[in-house]
């Protein structure tokens, strides 16, 4: 039996319904994405938010309660209680899939209590622009967890924990204020996204990693996590505001805790494909970074429609370069609509992409919950208004994760020369069938291409069902394999 590519789900989304749902959720459909040839499930965050039982994860208060104390409001978070956690991680084991957590590590929210502490004033456009002033204000930077009561951990936070904050008290002011301990020196964090000077501070209170009390707490956590829960990897939030340095040490440290084989994934935001690969080298190439590139190829591919040249799908992508390192995504929770990083592709282009993305010999593919099984929500826009969303689920999406299974397989080769129509055949090995794919994204189309003597008088139809007719190939394994308008085909061998 041979081992299934690895192939991701992203199983969340921004509005994912809450009322601690989503955990039976994962549990009851384990089997179900075992079968559709899904082998990893990325999980939201797990630990307790600002925002109680409302929150989508990412405003961490504490990262030790995992829906089992009484704080913010509920004991459990907006997927469940930790017992939920663990049966689902234990369905997703038992299906054969693994389990990968989302680690928010930058920054937290929605502290205890507030303190006196030293600040200066930041220029939010520069934040290498650090007012020299130093004054005492205000800060909500004390996190006791009284509800946990030192349960899990005793380690409480305090201004010494933390590089900034957004807001102060008396005086009251919002903005970006740089905490003046003994940790740091007089700048933020280096090795962080230089966007705005220095991108170290993103939002709350952000976490000082030059504080050992801190870098063996975060360790800690991770090491605790794993023993908890199921765990085969983590994807880590918000990366390009977290030293470089520190990413190193703990995805280091997490592979010695938790094996070599724990599969990781940074979301380093930034479509530059320089600022990936500095990345990837500060890391020790100990990871994976999401193709944010790609990404917006495929949004700006959607929207462009027949005016799009194909042929320049990855022109400046990670999966062209490094593919090794790269997870692809067609969408993702920050993208969808309404979202901060809003860029969706729009779902004619979506069959396209995920052929891209599921069938191509690069890159470790990563499926959005919302393109497997639809989602509807609203919320208010940019403009004030209130939009209702409506995202389909893409109904060829199960065939072509089944597709990437059975036909995916050896060497590849592209026929990337026209604008309007490319192609490319998975060759196949000698235990395993191959493919050939053709997308247009214009009017109906087709490639002539040619396997070789060995396939001659074969006879290939569409595995999505889009065509009806048969090609067979002649004495050289040549033929045309056609695609419909704005479609995909994926072209495979009868037996």
């Amino acid at each position: 039996m041979t081992t299934p590519h690895r192939t991701l789900i992203q199983f969340f989304h921004w509005y994912t319904p809450g009322g601690g749902q989503l955990w039976g959720e994962v549990q009851a459909r384990a089997p179900e994405l075992a079968r559709l040839g899904l082998t990893d499930v990325w999980l939201p965050p797990a630990s307790k938010g600002a925002s109680g039982a409302a929150s989508v994860g990412y405003d961490t208060y504490d990262l030790f309660d995992l829906g089992e104390f009484d704080q913010k409001g509920s004991v459990g978070t907006k997927y469940g209680d930790r017992a939920g956690l663990e049966r689902a991680a234990r369905a997703l084991r038992e299906a054969g899939l693994r389990v990968l957590h989302d680690a928010v590590m930058n920054h937290k929210m929605g502290a205890d209590d507030m303190e006196r502490v030293r600040v200066q004033r930041v220029d939010p456009e520069d934040r290498r622009q650090i007012d020299p002033e130093i004054f005492e204000a205000g800060a909500y930077t004390v996190f006791r967890f009284p509800g946990r009561a030192g349960q899990h951990s005793r380690f409480e936070w305090t201004a010494a924990c933390f590089t900034g904050v957004d807001a102060i008290r008396d005086p009251d002011e919002a903005g970006i204020f740089r905490i003046v301990n003994e940790h740091g020196d007089e700048h933020w964090n280096r090795e962080v996204d230089d966007e705005g000077g220095n991108f170290d501070y993103l939002m709350g209170a952000d976490i000082e990693f030059r504080n050992p009390a801190v870098y063996e707490e975060m360790k800690y956590w991770g090491r605790w996590l794993g023993e908890q829960v199921a765990c085969d990897g983590f994807r880590l939030d918000a990366a390009k505001h977290i030293p470089a340095w520190f990413i190193r040490d703990w995805v280091g440290h997490m592979r010695e805790t938790h094996g070599q084989d724990i599969f990781v994934v940074a979301e380093y935001w930034n479509p530059d494909f320089d600022a990936l690969a500095t990345y990837i080298e500060r890391t020790d190439r100990q990871l994976a970074v999401f193709d944010v590139a790609l990404h917006h190829r495929f949004h700006d591919a959607a929207r462009a429609g027949a005016d799009f040249d194909l042929r320049t799908i990855f022109d400046g992508s990670l999966v062209a370069s490094l593919p090794e390192h790269a997870v692809t995504i067609v969408d993702n929770h920050d993208t969808q609509p309404l979202q901060a990083l809003e860029s969706p592709v729009e779902p004619w282009f979506k069959p396209l992409a995920y052929a891209l993305i599921l069938l191509r010999e690069q890159g470790v593919p990563c499926v959005f919950h919302p393109d497997l099984y639809g989602a509807e929500y609203e919320d208010t826009g940019a403009d004030g208004q209130v939009h209702r969303v409506q995202m389909p689920a893409i109904a060829t999406l199960p065939r072509l994760i089944e597709a990437r299974q059975r036909f995916a397989h050896g060497p590849q080769s592209d026929h990337f020369d026209e604008p309007g129509c490319i192609g490319f055949v998975r060759h196949g090995t000698a235990e395993q069938p191959g493919c050939v794919v053709v997308l247009a994204n214009g009017g109906e189309a087709g490639r002539d291409i040619t396997l070789g003597p060995e396939h001659a008088g074969q006879v290939w139809t569409d595995f999505l069902g889009h065509r009806q007719d048969e090609v067979v190939l002649d004495e050289q394994g040549r033929g045309v394999f056609r695609v419909n308008g704005g479609s995909v085909s994926v072209w495979v061998a009868q037996a």
